[in-house]
């Protein structure tokens, strides 16, 4: 037995119905029986003749990266994308985007997290201006179907089989890591080539690209070309971490985004801390998301304490960072990276603080400071063989 929408082969996700067996485990996505055969549904497609319209210039290193990534896609390679936070991932894959679109292809946009759709969806609406650009997440599922379908991985059951050009973003994030289930309906909506998108991919991944599964394409380097931030670490108790951060803060001044590890405790430091300075929280549980990022990014909000919903994907102008009880589990080596690579994006204000506070240093903080240190060598190496 084997599910025809997610692949499942587990006996124990399946269940008989009368004379049917169907699949319990993607149950959420409506009910799919073993016998059944799921037929594409025919989104439209049609030639293009556009180009991406960027109010800057792709750096010498990001024109190499696009253009082998649509080298590799035009030739029915799969490419995984290694490139640092601020790299310009999501440029990177315009050309090639460009190039299916003209060629008259289907193109998908996937990324796990809500949040991050909206923002990416609004990104490639400026990029393309002629087209119809799609965001489809909870709560914007009326319309399924435009010129550039951007959706959250959960999405992706509606497109079987109908992307010639699927890019996964963030495919070391969840819901989507190590989610077998997600995998398979994502590999099922894609009929062409597909293309993955990570500052912090898994093992697995990297063992696939070094067996020649798929095509690596690294990028280290930030448009501004400056070092990426490597963390402070501050080895406090519990109690006394807040404190020390809140001196730090009246130190140095500047924008803030504190990370902690419980929705709870960003609502209640976000309700305690805002009698004395503009601050607020944000979570999954936040009800005016939307309204609270605006706030924060239009300066009228110096702190904002959040969980590792907004750990990737967004984008926040000259702000500064810091990780309360790092230690913590729901912190592995992947988040920090990513919760730091929001300091520094911006070439105006390309330096920053991003602070770990924690009571002991653990494996993932080490390989956090271990991973960026070696990216920044990196950059060093290119700038001595081009220097």
């Amino acid at each position: 037995m084997q599910c025809p929408r997610c692949g499942n082969e587990d006996p124990k996700y399946f269940y008989q119905d009368g004379e049917q067996i169907y699949c319990r485990k993607c149950i959420q996505f409506g009910r799919v029986n073993i016998t059944d055969v799921i037929q594409p549904k025919p989104y439209k497609c049609r030639k293009h003749r556009v180009k991406a319209h960027l109010n800057f210039e792709l750096t010498d290193a990001q024109k190499r990266a696009s253009v082998r990534l649509k080298e590799n896609a035009l030739g029915g390679i799969d490419s995984l994308v290694y490139a640092c936070c601020g790299a310009g991932k999501t440029e990177i894959c315009f050309e090639t985007i460009t190039a299916f679109l003209n060629a008259g292809k289907k193109v998908g946009f996937a990324i796990p997290r809500r949040q991050v759709v909206l923002e990416i969806c609004e990104r490639l609406r400026k990029a393309y201006p002629r087209l119809k650009v799609i965001a489809v997440c909870q709560g914007h599922t009326e319309v399924d179907d435009g010129d550039l379908i951007v959706c959250t991985m959960h999405q992706l059951y509606r497109y079987h089989h109908t992307f010639d050009l699927l890019i996964l973003d963030e495919v070391d994030a969840f819901p989507y890591k190590d989610n077998e289930m997600l995998e398979a309906i994502a590999m099922n909506a894609c009929k062409g080539v597909k293309v993955l998108l990570s500052a912090t991919p898994s093992r697995q991944l990297l063992r696939k690209a070094e067996s020649g599964k798929l095509s690596m394409i690294e990028l280290f380097t930030r448009p501004h070309g400056h070092p990426l931030i490597v963390p402070q670490c501050f080895i406090l108790p519990h109690y006394f971490q807040l404190i020390h951060l809140l001196w730090f803060m009246k130190k140095y001044g500047g924008q803030w985004l504190v990370f902690v590890p419980a929705i709870a405790m960003s609502d209640a430091y976000g309700k305690w801390l805002s009698v004395f300075m503009p601050c607020a929280s944000f979570t999954s549980k936040t009800i005016c998301k939307e309204e609270v990022l605006r706030r924060f990014k239009e300066h009228q909000l110096t702190v904002l304490f959040t969980s590792t919903i907004l750990e990737r994907g967004v984008t926040f102008k000259g702000v500064h960072v810091a990780v309360l009880q790092s230690a913590h589990p729901v912190f592995d080596e992947a988040s920090l990276i990513q919760i730091v690579g929001r300091v520094g994006r911006d070439p105006k204000e390309p330096k920053g603080f991003a602070l770990l506070y924690a009571d002991r240093k653990n494996h993932a903080m080490k390989r956090c400071i271990y991973a960026l240190q070696k990216m920044n060598e990196s950059l060093f190496d290119l700038h001595e063989c081009t220097g």
